[in-house]
């Protein structure tokens, strides 16, 4: 069978071991020690082979966007994903008019019917928005926030094909909690961000299923001594994923390693929450429809207001072993197996095992990619 032989792979709970690895069919078919079952050598290894990195919070890259509502669009995305190891994402859409989200959402839609992928697979959407507090809307545009409401889900969601997978909402909101009930009750990951909620209107919300909180600690309540809000719930509630953007821009160093002190290790996933620019050179690009400038690694509104990022998965990574001191494998698992466990999909990808997808990318010592497999197929190699 087609695979790697001798190759160093990080297998969850057993570290990076020296290992051969058989494909069959787009999944992984074999681990083991013997390497005459690998009959075909797919690439040469020079790294750590890792799961494939998945993104649950993106809106895009190399100059296309979600929410542009085209299928070339999230081609474009697609393709740019696997040159930093990411196999798999959350197409991300804003705060927006009705007409242009369900373009959107239509687009991810025929794109999942293809299945046909140039890079990394979309595997559904992301709703930021539109059902957030007018009073943190961050780079969304206030003049298209909606109250929380099931029956606008549900609309929204049929024109996706049914691939909603989060929706980030603010549960504080009137409608808020209904809401996050009734996405729970359907299997959609409620996430509280674009909120001015208390500590108390979080605990509220976890009782009526919302398990995500979106890049934590931006536009969202901070922690007070008299008030802990939501970024103390998100550290004090361990039914909470907590999203981060770990371009050490969003979130400090300092604060960033006092969350994953905070939380339980499956419970804290990397996100880059990148725009269009991200790939492009620096100067000015666009986000919902505002402009942003981008210049030193920030994209920006006018006003200062941060827009998202350009910031790239095995960066994030970088950035966690070099700057916060955390282990690689415990970076890797923040990119691979915490994504894939917050989204339900532990029986399908986000662990190199037997029966799971062949969903691959190769990091060298200086976490640069070698290399980025999908489905048993090379999508980059550098």
């Amino acid at each position: 069978m087609k695979g790697f032989r001798n190759v160093d792979a990080y297998l969850h709970g057993k570290g990076v071991v020296r290992t051969n690895i058989g494909i069959e069919d787009g999944k992984i078919a074999y681990i083991g020690e013997d390497a005459s079952k690998i009959t075909e050598q797919i690439a040469e290894v020079k790294g750590t082979l890792l799961p494939g990195f998945i993104d649950e919070h993106i809106h895009g890259a190399g100059g296309a966007d979600a929410m542009d509502g085209t299928e070339e669009a999230l081609a474009t995305i697609s393709e740019y994903l696997a040159r930093e190891g990411t196999t798999g994402f959350l197409a991300t859409t804003m705060t927006q008019s009705p007409e242009n989200i369900g373009r959107a959402l239509a687009a991810v839609k025929a794109v999942r019917e293809k299945g046909e992928y140039p890079g990394a697979e979309v595997l559904g959407v992301h709703l930021e928005g539109p059902f957030i507090s007018e009073k943190h809307v961050g780079a969304q545009p206030l003049e298209y926030v909606a109250k929380p409401d099931p029956e606008t889900f549900a609309r929204y969601n049929e024109l996706s094909g049914g691939s909603i997978r989060i929706v980030t909402l603010a549960p504080e909101v009137e409608g808020g909690l209904e809401l996050v009930s009734y996405l729970a009750s359907h299997g959609v990951v409620a996430s509280i961000g674009h909120t001015g909620a208390k500590y108390a209107d979080v605990e509220a919300a976890v009782k009526a299923g919302a398990s995500n909180v979106t890049h934590t600690y931006n536009a969202q309540t901070g922690l007070h001594h008299r008030e802990a809000g939501v970024v103390g719930a998100a550290m004090l509630i361990d039914e909470l994923n907590c999203e981060m953007i770990c371009d050490t821009i969003h979130v400090s160093v300092p604060a960033i390693r006092l969350v994953i002190k905070n939380k339980p290790h499956d419970k804290y996933t990397l996100i880059t929450d990148a725009m269009r620019a991200k790939g492009m050179p620096d100067g000015v690009s666009e986000l919902g429809g505002q402009t942003v400038y981008v210049k030193n690694g920030e994209a920006r509104l006018a006003d200062g207001t941060l827009a998202g990022s350009v910031l790239r998965m095995n960066v994030a990574i970088k950035n966690l072993v070099e700057k916060v001191g955390v282990s690689f494998t415990d970076a890797v698992d923040f990119a691979t197996y915490n994504p894939a466990k917050n989204l339900g999909l532990l029986g399908e990808r986000g662990s190199i095992e037997t029966g799971l997808r062949a969903d691959f990318t190769v990091l060298d010592d200086e976490c640069g990619v070698r290399l980025t497999v999908v489905g048993g197929r090379v999508v980059y190699r550098a």
